[in-house]
């Protein structure tokens, strides 16, 4: 079951907080907020509470006890480019330069981690071959390495 989290107008440059967000896509809950608690970077801050609000989410509005919230996971972190605040800065001769302070858009996914998931992704990494049999990866690597 996703859980969904936003945070919209946050006055961090997306490029910014896009660095943070890789950090801890795809992590579990706990461990992507020790890594966020422990990051020195100004957007470690906001993500954090935007992760600690999905969590509530999850545990208020649909009903998930304590020991199942250990099982989910970021599935999805996205950081978009909300509107540019627009600045004019003073410059010799009398003239003025543009300043942009952009903003940014957060939207954060947390789902529930099932075994039976990864076992069903696992089998999709079969490929098929010119002939249009079907090869493992350690299979065609043998053979690949039986011919040198």
């Amino acid at each position: 079951m996703a859980v969904k989290a936003k945070l919209n107008y946050l006055r961090i440059a997306p490029r910014k907080v896009r660095l943070v967000a890789d950090l801890v896509r795809g992590k579990n809950v706990a461990k992507a907020r020790t890594i966020l608690e422990f990051t020195k970077k100004r957007a470690a801050q906001p993500l954090k509470k935007l992760l600690d609000s999905a969590v509530a989410n999850a545990r208020n509005n649909f009903k998930i006890d304590k020991e199942k919230i250990d099982r989910f996971y970021i599935s999805e972190i996205r950081v978009d480019e909300g509107p540019t605040l627009k600045r004019w800065m003073p410059r010799s001769r009398g003239r003025a330069a543009e300043i942009h302070k952009k903003t940014s858009h957060i939207t954060l996914v947390i789902d529930e981690k099932n075994e039976e998931k990864r076992k069903n992704e696992g089998e999709g990494k079969k490929k098929k071959a010119r002939g249009g049999r079907l090869f493992s990866a350690d299979k065609r690597r043998k053979e690949t390495v039986s011919k040198i």
